[in-house]
């Protein structure tokens, strides 16, 4: 079988709006000696970063068509995902040498046929998993693994709230319910809470009607509150989440989907008061992406990835309105490839 010379992407020609992607033609380059090519089936979105010229995304899953002359690791036809920040992240904490390697920002990301990954970089997929399953942990799932597996790590009968129904608030519930904690979800939305409670969650909090949720959160677990937060708002709902907390509790600091303003002096004296560790998040290594599909193997069905709507490789501009459209729960793949 002869090898592909050329791949289908797309691409941000210039910055602004989503809608500017377009589909090219483009040569792949020669395989270096530690490289594996490897064939897109299925590519995740997440929220997205449009740079000139850029390549978009950096969640895939896809099979192997060629090894490098010095990998060993690796065959034809295995099946793998790539880490996305970076590919040069194996082990230990992030390097500034490391950020250089993120897919979809640093280099070019994923959205494409066929892409070439150093060998290091990859993971193989557990055989339960579907590629488009697949395709939803690089960023989504090993984040949420982080946050509740990194210093002090998550335990059974622990508290876990999480804020959302995004990516990472998902994965987050469905790894606390396989490690044997209480999850407290909440959501603005009473239909989005009732998946949230079919994957597991204890306790169901509506924001919209609750609108001191922290208090709520506090009255749940007995005044104790949560020893791990999933903080993905930011700003407009860091405080809260210092109020929810538990005493020497994690508040893992993931995203900043809520803009609003909060004053600094009130999150200094929660921090203070409750002994709090504020961590930030940002994904996870190439051994944690392993330790992660460990977990997942071992509880395939609490464990699987939650999709919300599979497009096809034309349909690309409509999976992007569909995430801009904040309607979704769990997460949008692409298929790349259809057989």
């Amino acid at each position: 079988m002869s090898l592909p010379t050329t791949t289908k992407e797309y691409y941000f020609p210039e910055r602004g709006s989503f809608t500017n992607l377009r589909l090219k033609e483009s040569s792949i380059p020669p395989l270096k000696a530690n490289e594996v090519l490897v064939k897109t089936h299925a590519v995740s979105l997440q929220v997205f970063r449009i740079l000139d010229d850029l390549v978009p995304c950096s969640d895939m899953a896809g099979e192997i068509l060629a090894v490098g002359d010095v990998v060993t690791k690796w065959k034809v036809g295995d099946r793998v995902c790539a880490n996305f920040f970076g590919l040069d992240h194996v082990h230990g904490n992030m390097a500034v040498e490391i950020l250089q390697t993120g897919l979809g920002g640093a280099t070019q990301g994923v959205l494409t046929q066929y892409r070439a990954f150093p060998a290091h970089s990859l993971v193989a997929i557990p055989e339960h998993l579907s590629y488009e399953e697949a395709s939803t942990l690089p960023c989504a799932a090993v984040t949420a693994y982080n946050a509740l597996m990194g210093p002090v790590q998550l335990k059974a009968g622990d508290n876990v709230l999480i804020l959302g129904t995004g990516g990472v608030s998902i994965f987050g519930l469905q790894f606390a319910v396989a490690s044997g904690a209480t999850v407290i979800a909440t959501s603005s939305s009473d239909a989005k809470l009732e998946i949230a409670k079919k994957l597991g969650a204890t306790h169901l909090i509506n924001y919209s009607k609750t609108p001191a949720w922290d208090e709520e959160v506090l009255r749940l677990t007995g005044g104790r509150g949560a020893n791990h937060v999933l903080e993905v708002g930011g700003p407009g709902t860091l405080e809260k989440s210092l109020s929810a907390v538990t005493f020497n509790g994690w508040v893992n600091l993931i995203g900043v989907l809520d803009k609003s303003d909060t004053a600094l002096a009130s999150v200094f004296g929660r921090t203070v008061f409750k002994s709090s560790n504020l961590r930030g998040i940002l994904v996870g290594s190439v051994m944690q992406f392993q330790d992660m599909l460990k977990l997942m193997s071992a509880n395939p069905e609490t464990t699987r990835p939650v999709i919300d709507k599979v497009f096809s490789f034309d349909q690309a501009l409509d999976a992007y309105a569909h995430l801009e459209s904040q309607s979704h729960v769990g997460k949008v793949v692409i298929k790349v490839t259809e057989n």
